[in-house]
């Protein structure tokens, strides 16, 4: 064991668990499955696992704060369940890490990781799911057959929320796509919600679902990468777990069953970090460079394509830091300031809305900051509609999502 425990960058959240608050601490990278509970006179000591406290320090400082002394060993069983359990920085950690990296470097496809737990890994049970995901009242209603499309879709915003929560929020958004002229390949922008040290990172395996795998693009993602002039598959392990892109590929493969498609999939993570810099996105040129070789890419292949933006919008409430549960003035006042931002993405101006977020500086945590940027950004002078907007409460958070199809 270290003498300076380190806990790992997780994510930390309230709870409650039979009346008593507690805290839970979960792994946004996937390295681990783990969510662990922990009583708040617990917090207090796993809160001084910060790499600059020994067991010596955390004794004396638990002692300064409550004049009580916990047991060394106390401490010692606390880290070493969390180790266990792959949440310290440790080199019991590094060996994880390194197994489950080797495992997706070796795989020929991109598993389909989230499958038999966000949503069902039975083909059949997942495609009754997302037939029910159309139904009224909540959905558009099934894809009508020779429907009259008016200009072909080119870019869609759908959520990345559980498709038990938010379903018919992507139908509203894939609804449009099958009823319009069929494309040959889909740029599908996600966000990286473990973050990483580069702007984007692209994949050259094959996304695997349920209903079937969604190849990749192999020529067009070369020619992306060839293009933009940066190492693109630095942060390819991001790929591995990530949700974002991996739900979109889903509703692709189950809407496009009768023939084939491709996808280039990038996760992006670069508005936040330019935003909490104090810059514009574009001030980073590896975000244009990339942006323009997407556009110059699908410009060159003479390909039908559609951008689509796995993108949730605001998260708030105690789960993501606020101080308290968010009352019904509070999310109504969310859904004004969400759907101010949305006429930034409908009228397809993507300086606008990186403006409109960091106006306050991104108060209300808009998850899908980067992939809208990224998608208004690559598709310059599209124009959206709006299908529908979205807010799933629960006691410790809320998280809002939209639909919208640009043309």
């Amino acid at each position: 064991m270290s003498e300076r425990p380190r806990l790992r960058a997780i994510e930390a959240f309230p709870v409650e668990q039979d009346g008593a608050q507690m805290v839970a601490l979960r792994d946004p990278a996937g390295y681990t499955a783990s969510m662990l509970l922990l009583p708040m006179p617990v917090v207090e000591i796993v809160a001084l696992c910060d790499g600059a406290h020994s067991l010596e320090d955390i004794q004396a400082e638990i002692m300064r704060r409550h004049g009580e002394l916990v047991e060394g060993a106390q401490i010692e069983r606390l880290i070493a369940t969390l180790d266990e359990h792959g949440f310290m920085d440790s080199p019991g950690f590094a060996r994880r890490r390194a197994a489950h990296d080797r495992t997706f470097r070796d795989a020929p496809t991109r598993p389909a990781a989230h499958a038999g737990g966000a949503y069902a890994d039975d083909p059949s049970a997942l495609r009754a799911a997302m037939d029910a995901c159309f139904q009224p009242p909540g959905g558009p209603g099934a894809p009508r057959a020779g429907a009259p499309s008016g200009s072909p879709v080119r870019g869609l915003i759908a959520p990345h929320i559980d498709f038990h929560r938010g379903g018919p929020a992507y139908a509203w958004a894939y609804r449009d796509l099958a009823e319009a002229p069929d494309a040959d390949v889909f740029v599908i922008f996600g966000t990286c919600h473990a973050g990483m040290a580069d702007p984007f990172a692209l994949t050259r395996k094959d996304y695997e679902t349920p209903l079937g795998a969604v190849p990749v693009d192999r020529d067009l993602i070369d020619a992306v990468a060839a293009r933009a002039g940066q190492d693109c598959f630095a942060s390819e392990l991001a790929h591995r777990s990530e949700h974002s892109i991996e739900f979109q590929a889903v509703f692709l493969r189950y809407l496009y069953r009768a023939r084939e498609i491709t996808i280039l999939p990038v996760l992006a993570s670069f508005a936040h970090e330019a935003m909490l810099g104090g810059r514009r996105p574009e001030d980073d040129p590896r975000v244009p460079r990339f942006l323009d070789a997407v556009a110059e890419g699908l410009a060159a292949s003479g390909r039908r394509a559609v951008v689509i933006a796995g993108a949730d919008l605001a998260h708030v409430g105690p789960r993501f830091g606020d101080p308290a549960p968010i009352s019904e003035p509070e999310m109504e006042r969310v859904e004004r300031e969400d759907r101010a931002m949305l006429a930034s993405i409908t009228g397809g101006d993507a300086r606008a809305f990186f403006d409109a977020v960091a106006a306050d500086n991104d108060r209300r945590r808009i998850c899908g900051f980067s992939p809208i940027y990224a998608l208004l950004r690559t598709l310059s002078g599209a124009r959206g509609d709006l299908r529908i907007y979205g807010q799933w409460p629960d006691p410790q958070a809320v998280v809002t999502y939209a639909s919208v199809t640009l043309r």
